[in-house]
Parts: structure tokens; C-alpha cells; sequence
């Protein structure tokens, strides 16, 4: 299989729903990660492009996605709660070589512009990138702006948002993750700062399917291609609800009226 063809797997017609679970690598327990394989076969259950997981989870569970169309793409940066003033030094476990392997069809990695580690972070992405290309992976880049040393442009509303998914693409990657800037004018600037897919992240868990829901409506509008949103998914009261909900924007341009009434939210 090619990359174009594992590309279209992963965001069919460029457009994606993808739930990362790889937080119980950095902080546990986590809230609706201590039964990972129920969190699993929930997404899996409501057509989630992608599960997207540390490379020790993709291996003991990717089954669980046989004869769907659900794939696993491995994360490999990590840092723990327990690093102190390294906690948002985002390191790399692993390698693309042993992403097939293990029953992962991409790479992914996460640069914090701004941190004090950042270079070192930036030179892992490029790494991982240069890995990707030479096995034919998909790589998607985790990119926020949130270190202590941002220095934001005059006039720039993203918030350096912009700035950071020019960098994943610059570094090679297929598709972004960054955060909601709090509206759609200033959003519209982050979808626009590179021709690879966006997808927008969805924060900490607040169980409230209208307010998660109408910010990935308001976030598609403004050019978003997509979500890569965790806890807002797998601690949901109710998982395959949301999710549902959520395919039911990406894919089928739904209003969030008609997500939350035919998914029983």
C-alpha cells in the first residue's frame, strides 16, 4: 500500500474524525481510559477515522479494528505529569520502521512552539518526518502554541495558532492539530496557513455536547477539515454518541440540531 492510498484511508476525501488516546502516556488514571477496549470498540462502533495511540496500545488493541473502517495511527512523543519543568518536553519512543509492524497506518509527533524546549522538539518532528517519507506513512503533526516564550506577531489573531500548523507543514507533515482560537475570522487564518488538512483539538473534557459540538460546527465553517479531539470524546458520558455526532459534521455536513437528535444526545 502507498502513502496516497493510506493517506485516503486515514482522511477519506481529506476530511478526518480522529480521537487521540495517548494521554494515559503522560497522566493517569484518566477518565474514560481505564477501560481502554470498551473506549476502543465505542469509536469503532460510531466510524471514527482514526484511534490514534502510543505504539504499546496500537499493538495490544488494533485488532479490535479488523473489518472496519477505523485505523490506528501511532503517536511517539511523550512526557509525564511527574518532569517538572521538562513536562511539555515532548520526546520521541520510537521509530516509523515499526509502525506497519504494529498495526499502525501513520506517524504522529507533537512540537510546543514557544516551549523551552522547542528545537530539540522541532528537529523530532523533522526526524519522525524524515522517517515517514522513506516508509510511505502518513505523518501528522500535533503543533500547539502555548510555550512561555511565544513571541506573537503584531496583529496576529491566531495566537501563533497559524504560525504552528505553517511549521508541520514546512516539516513535512500531511495533516495539523491546533487548538480553537475562539472564533471562526481567526480561525480561518489557522486553516489557511498551509494546504494540508487542519483538524482542531478539543481541550479538557466538559461533558457538554452542544458547546463541543457548535465549536467544531463554527470550526469546519471557518475551513477546519476535520477534529482530532480526546477527552472530549472518551470522557464523554456518552462515547459512541458523541463520536457519532461528530462523523455525522465531518462527513455529512450535519447541523448540530440534527447530530444531537439522531445520536441521542
Amino acid at each position: 500500500m502507498d502513502k496516497a492510498t493510506r493517506l485516503q484511508a486515514l482522511l477519506p476525501n481529506g476530511r478526518g474524525v480522529w480521537i487521540p488516546i495517548d494521554h494515559g502516556a503522560s497522566d493517569f488514571p484518566v477518565a474514560g481510559l481505564t477501560d481502554t477496549e470498551q473506549t476502543i470498540r465505542s469509536l469503532v462502533r460510531a466510524g471514527v477515522d482514526v484511534i490514534l495511540a502510543q505504539k504499546g496500545v496500537v499493538s495490544h488493541y488494533n485488532h479490535l479494528c479488523e473489518n472496519s473502517d477505523t485505523n490506528m495511527v501511532i503517536h511517539f512523543s511523550v512526557s509525564t505529569r511527574h518532569a517538572g519543568p521538562d513536562s511539555s518536553n515532548k520526546v520521541l519512543v520510537g521509530n516509523a520502521d515499526e509502525v506497519l509492524a504494529r498495526g499502525g497506518m501513520g506517524v504522529s509527533c507533537q512540537v510546543n512552539i514557544g516551549s523551552p524546549n522547542e528545537a530539540a522538539m522541532v528537529e523530532r518532528m523533522g526526524e519522525m518526518s524524515r522517517q515517514a517519507f522513506h516508509h510511505q506513512l502518513p505523518m501528522f503533526g500535533m503543533v500547539y502554541a502555548r510555550g512561555e516564550y511565544l513571541s506573537i506577531i503584531d496583529g496576529d489573531a491566531t495566537n501563533a495558532n497559524a504560525h504552528a500548523v505553517r511549521l508541520a507543514f514546512e516539516l513535512g507533515c500531511d495533516a495539523a492539530k491546533t487548538t480553537w482560537t475562539g472564533d471562526k475570522s481567526s480561525f480561518s487564518e489557522v486553516a489557511k496557513a498551509a494546504p494540508i488538512p487542519v483538524l482542531v483539538a478539543g481541550g479538557p473534557a466538559t461533558g457538554d455536547s452542544h458547546a463541543i459540538l457548535t465549536m467544531v460546527r463554527d470550526a469546519l465553517d471557518a475551513g477546519a477539515s476535520g477534529i482530532c479531539m480526546g477527552r472530549q470524546v472518551f470522557a464523554h458520558p456518552n462515547v459512541e454518541g458523541i463520536a457519532k455526532a461528530l462523523v455525522m459534521l465531518v462527513h455529512q455536513g450535519s447541523s448540530v440540531e440534527e447530530a444531537m437528535k439522531a445520536c441521542g444526545l
